[in-house]
C-alpha cells in the first residue's frame, strides 16, 4: 500500500460572509489561522482512494458531486475515488449550510474544488509504501452532549499512525485523527477566520511529533458533542489548552500496543448507498412548540442577556419553519471503505454520537461525520422524545440515523 499527503492553503477575504451562526455581527475581518484542505491518498496498486477535509461549515451535495467527478476525470491526472468532509468549523466562509442540503455559493464551489484537486495531487506525488496501525481510546475533558451538562465528558478517539515501509525505525510520516466534538470553541460574535479546534488540533500534533511528520484531523459523529460544558473561555488560549489535550492523548495512544490497519499486499474496497430519508414535518417532536411559543421563547432568551439562549431561540425559529415547509424526502449518500483491515464508515450531515456507536458496536470502525452531503442533524430516533435544540431543528423523521448507520454496517459487511 502507498500512502499520500498534501494539503491546499483555502484563503478567505475579508468582508466574506461567516457560516455557523445566524447572529454573527458581520462578516470576516481578518484571520486568525489559515484555513486549509486536507487529503491523504491510498493506492494498493490498482485502486486509489482519497480522504479529504476542508475547514468549512458544510460539504453540500453539490460540491461533493463536483470535485469527485473531477477525481475520476482523466485529464485531471488523478484517478481516485473521493470522500470530501468537513472539519464543520464555525469561524469560516459560509458554504450554504442550510438544514436538509443547499446549493453551495458560486465563488466557494469554484474555489473549494480547485483547493481539494490541488490538496488530492500533491498527496498523490507524494505517496510512498506505508504501513498503518489503528488506535481507539477515550477522551475526557474536551467534548460533552451540549444539551446535557450533566453528561459524561468522555468522547471516543481514533488515531491512525502511517509509517514508512523499509525504516528500521518504522518512522511516523503522518497521523490521521478522528474527533467526535463540534469545533466551536470561537464565540458567534467572532469575525476572525479559522479552523477553530480542528486547526488548533492539527497545529499541536505537528509540533509534538516533529518536523516532516503530518496531521490531518476530521471530525467525527459530532451531532450532539462540543466543548459547550468544558471549556474555559472562547478565545485562542483556549484552543491552544483544548488541541494540546486532545494531541496529548494521541501521543498517548501512538504509544500503546498497535491494531494493524494496512501493510503490504493489503487491498481497498470502497461501496456507497443512496438513501431517501422522510422529512420530519411539524409535530414529530415531543413537546414541539407553535410559533407563538418559539416567539416568546426568543423574547425571554433576549430578556435574559445570555447570547447563546437567543442564538439557540433563533436557530430554533429557523429550523422549524423550514421543517413545516419541507415535504419531499432528502436524499443523502453513506459511504464505506475498507484499507486492508481498516474499516471506515462516511456519514453525511451532524449524526449523533449514539449513531456511530451503533456502527462500532460489532468491531472497529472508524466514523467519519460530515461526509459528501448535508442534511442537518441527524439524531438517534430515542432523542425525537426530548425537546433539544438539535432535534427541534433536525429536517428528517425519527429513525433516520438508524437507517444511515444500518446502511453503513450492511455496507462494510458486504465487503
Amino acid at each position: 500500500m502507498r500512502v499520500g499527503h498534501g494539503s491546499a492553503d483555502l484563503p478567505v477575504p475579508d468582508g466574506t460572509p461567516m457560516g455557523g451562526y445566524l447572529d454573527r455581527p458581520g462578516p470576516s475581518t481578518g484571520l486568525l489561522d489559515p484555513l486549509s484542505v486536507e487529503a491523504v491518498t491510498w493506492f494498493d496498486g490498482e485502486r486509489r482512494f482519497a480522504l479529504a477535509t476542508a475547514d468549512v461549515i458544510c460539504v453540500n451535495e453539490d460540491l461533493a458531486h463536483r470535485v469527485r467527478s473531477e477525481s475520476q476525470s482523466s485529464d485531471r491526472s488523478l484517478g481516485c475515488e473521493l470522500w470530501l468532509a468537513a472539519t464543520h468549523t464555525h469561524s469560516g466562509p459560509e458554504t450554504g449550510c442550510v438544514p436538509g442540503g443547499g446549493p453551495t455559493p458560486g465563488p466557494w464551489l469554484d474555489r473549494l474544488s480547485e483547493a481539494v484537486g490541488t490538496a488530492v495531487r500533491r498527496a498523490i506525488d507524494d505517496e510512498r509504501p506505508c504501513d498503518g496501525e489503528a488506535r481507539h481510546g477515550e477522551l475526557h475533558g474536551v467534548g460533552a452532549d451540549r444539551s446535557r451538562p450533566s453528561a459524561p465528558a468522555v468522547v471516543p478517539l481514533t488515531v491512525i499512525a502511517v509509517r514508512e515501509r523499509g525504516d528500521d525505525d518504522g518512522r511516523i510520516a503522518g497521523v490521521l485523527a478522528v474527533l467526535p466534538v463540534h469545533p466551536t470553541v470561537l464565540p458567534a460574535a467572532g469575525r476572525l477566520v479559522s479552523a477553530d479546534l480542528a486547526g488548533a488540533v492539527r497545529r499541536a500534533l505537528r509540533a509534538r511529533l516533529g518536523p516532516g511528520v503530518w496531521a490531518v484531523v476530521a471530525t467525527g459523529a459530532a451531532g450532539d458533542i462540543s466543548t459547550r460544558h468544558t471549556r474555559r473561555g472562547q478565545d485562542a488560549a483556549e484552543l491552544d489548552r483544548l488541541a494540546g489535550m486532545v494531541a496529548d492523548r494521541c501521543v498517548e495512544l501512538l504509544r500503546e500496543p498497535p491494531g494493524r490497519a494496512w501493510s503490504a499486499g493489503s487491498r481497498i474496497a470502497l461501496a456507497a448507498r443512496r438513501l431517501l430519508l422522510d422529512p420530519a414535518g411539524p409535530g414529530t417532536v415531543a413537546g414541539s412548540a407553535d410559533a407563538a411559543e418559539l416567539a416568546r421563547g426568543l423574547r425571554a432568551a433576549e430578556e435574559s442577556g445570555d447570547p447563546i439562549a437567543v442564538r439557540m431561540a433563533r436557530s430554533r425559529m429557523e429550523g422549524v419553519r423550514a421543517r413545516s415547509a419541507r415535504t419531499d424526502p432528502i436524499g443523502v449518500h453513506v459511504h464505506a471503505a475498507r484499507i486492508g483491515e481498516l474499516s471506515v464508515a462516511g456519514l453525511p450531515g451532524e449524526p449523533f454520537l449514539a449513531v456511530a456507536g451503533s456502527i462500532t458496536s460489532a468491531g472497529p470502525v472508524m466514523v467519519l461525520g460530515y461526509v459528501n452531503g448535508y442534511p442537518g442533524y441527524l439524531p438517534t430516533a430515542e432523542a425525537y422524545g426530548r425537546a433539544e435544540y438539535e432535534v427541534l431543528v433536525s429536517q428528517v423523521a425519527p429513525g433516520s440515523a438508524e437507517a444511515l448507520a444500518g446502511a453503513a454496517r450492511q455496507l462494510l459487511e458486504d465487503m
